[in-house]
Parts: C-alpha cells; sequence; structure tokens
C-alpha cells in the first residue's frame, strides 16, 4: 500500500510566500534635544564658599575662643593665683589646688574689660570661636583673591600659556636668588583672623545664591537644538525663538585655562551663527562640558531627519 505524503508541494507548483518581517523602526531624531545653558560667572566662585565650609569646621573643631580686651592689656603665664579666679566649690569640682597659678590677662589700671549685654555690670567671657593659628585667614583671603582675579581676568590660549610660563619663571628665578626666605619672612607679619561666624556667613550665603542662579536663572537662558531647528531664549520669560539649522555655524573659542579648567572644570565659551538673510549671532559663555556637547551638536547637524512616505500602487 502507498502513502502519498501532502507536506511536500506538486512539482512544478512555487513554494509559498513566508511572511515579511518587519524592520526595527530606527529611533526618531526629532525626539532628541541637546540643551545648551549659559552660567553668570558666579559659578566659578565655588572654590570660595567650599574652602569658607571647610574653614569654619576647623575653627569648630579646635574649640579656641576669642578674648576682646582693652589696650595695654598684658597676658601674664602662672601669675594668677587659683584662689582668685575660683571659689571653693569650683576648686574641688575642677580638682584645682587653691595655691596653683595660672595664666592670665592683666587689664592696666583705668581700662575696662567689655561688659556683656546680657549682664550689666559683669565682663563679657570670650565666647567667639577662633583659632590661634592665621593661616586660615590667610589661605581664604588667598582662595578669594585669586577667584576674583581669574573670573575678571580673561587668559585664553597663548595668554594661558605664557602666564604658567611667567609664574614658573619667577619661582625658578626667585629661589636661584634665595629670595624666598626673605618674602616668606616679610609674609610673616602677615596676620588675618576670621571668626567660624565669619566663615559661616560667608559660605552661607555664596553657596545659596550660587544654587539659586544656577538652578533657577541660569536655566531660563538657553538654546536647544534640535534635528533640523534651533530654539532660542536668552530672556528670562521670554518666549522661545526657532530657527533653522541649515548653513549654521558653531564655534568653540579659545579656553581660558585658569577659569575654564581649573575652576569650570570643563567649561567654555560657545557662538552659534545662523544662516539666510536675517542671520542672527548668538554669544553662549560659560557652558559647562562643552566639548562633548559641541561634538553633539555637530554630529546631529550632519544628520537630517527622514519623514517616511506611503508607498503608491
Amino acid at each position: 500500500m502507498s502513502i502519498m505524503s501532502t507536506s511536500n508541494p506538486q512539482p512544478g507548483t512555487p513554494p509559498a510566500a513566508k511572511p515579511a518581517t518587519p524592520a526595527p523602526a530606527a529611533p526618531s531624531l526629532a525626539k532628541r534635544e541637546i540643551v545648551i545653558i549659559s552660567h553668570c560667572t558666579l559659578f566659578y566662585w565655588w572654590p570660595v564658599w567650599a574652602v569658607g565650609f571647610l574653614m569654619f569646621l576647623i575653627t569648630m573643631m579646635f574649640g579656641e575662643r576669642m578674648a576682646v580686651v582693652p589696650t595695654e592689656t598684658t597676658a601674664v603665664k602662672g601669675g594668677i593665683p587659683a584662689v582668685l579666679l575660683y571659689s571653693k566649690e569650683d576648686l574641688e569640682k575642677k580638682k584645682v589646688a587653691a595655691d596653683t597659678k595660672l595664666d592670665g590677662l592683666i587689664v592696666h589700671a583705668g581700662s575696662k574689660l567689655p561688659t556683656d549685654p546680657s549682664h550689666p555690670g559683669q565682663p563679657s567671657q570670650p565666647r567667639l570661636h577662633m583659632t590661634t593659628s592665621k593661616n586660615l585667614g590667610v589661605l581664604f583671603v588667598a582662595v578669594l583673591l585669586l577667584v576674583i582675579a581669574i573670573t575678571n581676568i580673561p587668559l585664553r590660549g597663548l595668554w594661558s600659556v605664557i602666564a604658567i610660563v611667567l609664574i614658573v619663571s619667577v619661582v625658578i628665578i626667585f629661589a636661584l636668588l634665595e629670595w624666598w626666605e626673605t618674602i616668606l619672612e616679610m609674609l610673616s607679619f602677615l596676620d588675618i583672623r576670621i571668626n567660624a561666624a565669619g566663615y559661616l556667613v560667608i559660605s552661607v550665603f555664596l553657596f545659596a545664591l550660587w544654587l539659586v542662579i544656577m538652578v533657577l536663572f541660569d536655566r531660563q537662558m538657553y538654546i536647544i537644538f534640535t534635528p533640523g531647528q534651533m530654539r532660542v531664549c536668552l530672556e528670562i520669560g521670554d518666549a522661545e525663538t526657532a530657527y533653522d539649522t541649515a548653513g549654521m555655524t558653531i564655534q568653540k573659542q579659545r579656553s581660558d585655562l585658569f577659569r575654564h579648567w581649573i575652576l569650570g572644570l570643563g567649561s567654555g565659551d560657545l557662538i552659534v551663527k545662523t544662516a539666510g538673510a536675517h542671520a542672527h549671532e548668538f554669544h553662549m559663555p560659560n557652558v559647562l562640558f562643552i566639548g562633548r556637547k559641541v561634538n553633539e551638536i555637530e554630529e546631529m547637524l550632519r544628520q537630517r531627519p527622514v519623514v517616511a512616505g506611503k508607498a503608491v500602487e
């Protein structure tokens, strides 16, 4: 008995066509956006409040106090008997012998210690936190002055190299002439002291202002690149203006080594020029991560959005 298989097609019959598998859809370029935000120069002031907070913590950790005394006050070592300063109960509590000699400050005749406003007639007790080291205040002021100089004196391109070479040359020349020892001795007379509250107030104010401007105000002035279009808003509360990216040019200005790389952590200035009869030029200073963003914009400008059409039978 013969069995005929029905699975194989008859000779001469073409095989049935398999249903076509749809190709994966390309990612939509229209949804891609590159946002350029221009920051104000206050962004570069972060070392001031950062160092200020550090100086505040160090000052509080040492636990030393500042005493305000009148002119001609004399400091003595081991010249004041403890019995003159403490009662019998305090001596027992502090475990100090009555004949112990203590260090102290002696106010000359005719002078008085500042009085405590909350306790009239009583001298003001030392309460302001301040370290005995003058290095903290000198360091804080040095950072403040350097940030002011860097943010206000642009040194782009070759000028940055010249400044670095000049600084290194001065350091080497002074070392060969053995001038550094004399200079350091002269600077030893520089005594700058700030109490803990001073560091804290300056740092909190600068940090709050820096945070508000970075998060709120700077983000109201921007340029958004999308495939084929650029939207611009350079005034707080202003409406966006759209421009075509055809013929557009993007120029990254030369970096300032001290401002853009040391303080700005890779920021830079950007110039965008539109094409056409009504060409515009937009300056965007202090753009963060400018190198990566310029590469992304150039890649987007090389691409063109594709509109899918339906084949007509």
